[in-house]
């Protein structure tokens, strides 16, 4: 009966993330996008920032630019504002179907101070980015002449920008900025100096229908070169499935296969016999692993966050996250998160009781801070920093406020329901064999059979299987690239499962071959070396792959990629757990226990 209510509640939560994440995620400001000539189409200015470091931005008119007399911030959602978008008018009138040849945007005189900020924005590459009716847009704003003769460096500031639109009948299809280095103002010098400012617009008609004109955005990720390389990625993982699942069926299952013969063998003497094998801890191998609180805390944790995984999966299939989409990814993180803590409830108290503990109340509150405690403590440093920095990655009091609420009234109740649903649920742990009253002495082993080396061999076949993917997920998250191919990460994403799966078994095998009964926490720990493994990958993106630099930058990459990384860890881990469950009982269950 339980679990028919929980079997509910869970439908309820997968219907409620999809539509509130649908909603949240998809902008809606009213506008159909149709326009007749003459008439005004909203541009906002969004931030600016240096180049190679994407977290790094701030407000667009942090710098000396024109601002029109009474700019107004746009009203935006909480995934843009935890994306770090801050729309503001923009100065430009860029009004349908209206060429302009040379419109002058303002003339103002730069102070020395502003100068000296210009010049520093472009030494360090600063772009800026624009929404022209939900369109985005990108220009740099200057330029480093470098004399190589002479060694010299001239900073020069664009001082008119060119904008090309296309439309088809009354709707905008596409746009884009040109600058002219011939049009720039030599800022070399710290002085005071006048510039005028301006800008031509010039609209071109084309066939492109208006449901077509995101795909421009989506194109780079799906040219046939890219493709080729995502397609050796599934190859990749996929031949390693079944070297894995030839492996498991032709050694494994034949050991395994003699093991029953042997062991059932029982009309034989074995007296005189010293006895070997896994059959052998049959009273010491479902013995209950230490720090049983934490432990099950880690499963719901772990469940959770998978379930958190598909769900965000599925909604990028159904084309929820399409380019641009502002803030959507992160609006459907915060909510499905919120959403499915009810699933880390429920499987961790469960379990928890399973495992004989009585204080489940405790167990309740460790899985709600497992992951967000330290994701909260590594945002409260990222914030500060930000904050510092005057950045717009910096959230605002009432984007926290939000967030909270979200936690206390969302988060928290489900995860508490989760809670007592899984402790009316009164399963018990099937165990098919006692377990004795003293646990059985676990001979010495060598070196290679200790935790930390196996951890490697176990993180080592799941990583090999995404590591190809995973530079194209960098590249969009901490650069500028985009990512769109969904069905084929989604792939990459089963296989690592599966590996990840398949590993752990094994490990789990050969590590009660040898009469190590302390296999519970164990295959946790291979499980989620995979996470490990990724944060490595951190490291080698970071030096090897990446021009990101600045402490600002730094504290963001590898502050969240931390908790990534960890997140994984968990969820792995939980995987890795599972399926070695799965198999130690249906092994102990093919022979007879004493």
């Amino acid at each position: 009966m339980v679990l028919t209510k929980m079997g509910r509640v869970g439908a309820g939560v997968v219907l409620a993330a999809v539509m509130l994440a649908c909603a949240l995620g998809v902008r809606a400001d009213g506008s159909d996008h149709k326009y007749k000539e003459g008439d005004h189409v909203p541009l906002y200015a969004n931030k600016v920032g240096p180049f190679h470091n994407p977290s790094e931005t701030y407000r667009y008119y942090d710098l000396p630019f024109c601002a029109p007399e009474h700019p107004k911030d746009k009203k935006e959602a909480l995934g843009e504002v935890l994306n770090g978008d801050r729309l503001v008018d923009a100065p430009y009138e860029l009004n349908f179907k209206e060429d302009k040849k040379s419109e002058i945007l303002c003339k103002k005189t730069l102070t020395k101070e502003q100068v000296a900020k210009l010049r520093d924005a472009v030494a360090k590459d600063y772009y800026f980015q624009m929404y022209y009716d939900d369109l985005p847009l990108w220009g740099f704003l200057g330029k480093l002449d470098k004399d190589r003769e002479q060694g010299d460096a001239k900073y020069l500031l664009f001082k008119h920008i060119h904008f090309d639109i296309m439309y088809n009948n009354d709707r905008v299809i596409e746009i884009n900025v040109q600058t002219d280095p011939n049009m720039a103002v030599d800022i070399t010098e710290n002085k005071e100096m006048p510039v005028e400012f301006s800008y031509s617009v010039a609209w071109k008609k084309t066939d492109i229908p208006f449901e077509k004109r995101m795909e421009k955005y989506s194109k780079s990720s799906s040219m046939p070169q890219h493709l080729e390389i995502h397609w050796f990625s599934i190859i990749n993982s996929c031949v390693t499935v079944l070297l894995l699942t030839g492996f498991l069926a032709t050694i494994l299952m034949r050991v395994l296969k003699n093991d029953f013969i042997k062991y059932s063998h029982e009309d034989e003497s074995l007296e005189d016999q010293e006895e070997t094998g896994w059959k052998y801890i049959h009273g010491d191998v479902f013995r209950f692993p230490q720090q049983k609180s934490l432990f099950a805390a880690i499963i719901g944790s772990g469940a959770q966050l998978l379930a958190l995984a598909i769900f965000i999966f599925l909604l990028a299939i159904v084309g929820v996250f399409y380019p641009y989409n502002r803030g959507a990814l992160f609006t459907a993180l915060v909510v499905i998160y919120a959403l499915t803590s009810g699933i880390a409830g429920y499987t961790a108290t469960s379990f928890y009781l399973q495992l004989e503990g009585t204080n489940w109340v405790r167990n309740l509150i460790l899985t709600g801070c497992l992951f967000c405690g330290p994701l909260f403590l590594t945002f409260s440093f990222l914030n500060t920093v930000a904050i510092a920095y005057s950045a717009t990655a910096a959230l605002p009091f009432g984007t926290i406020i939000v967030i909270i609420l979200i936690w206390a009234l969302v988060t928290s109740p489900l995860l508490v329901l989760g809670g007592i649903a899984g402790k009316n649920s009164n399963t018990e742990f099937q165990a098919p064999c006692r377990t004795t009253k003293y646990p059985r002495e676990i001979p010495q082993l060598p070196w290679y059979r200790s935790t930390i080396p196996q951890m490697a061999m176990a993180g080592f076949l799941p990583f090999s299987a995404i590591y190809i993917e995973l530079y194209y997920i960098f590249a969009s998250i901490w650069g500028h690239k985009i990512y769109t191919i969904y069905s084929i990460l989604f792939i990459v994403f089963i296989i690592l499962i599966i590996v990840t799966a398949f590993v752990t078994v094994a490990l789990t095998y050969f590590q009660l071959a040898v009469e190590d009964h302390e296999w519970w926490w164990r295959s946790v720990l291979c499980g989620g070396s995979t996470g490990i493994f990724i944060f490595f990958y951190c490291i080698y993106y970071y030096h090897a792959r990446s021009d990101m630099s600045g402490f600002m930058q730094t504290s963001f990459f590898f502050g969240y990629m931390t908790c990534v990384c960890y997140g994984f860890f968990l969820m792995l881990g939980t995987v890795g757990f599972r399926a070695s469950l799965l198999f130690v009982r249906h092994i102990y269950r093919s022979i007879k226990c004493e």
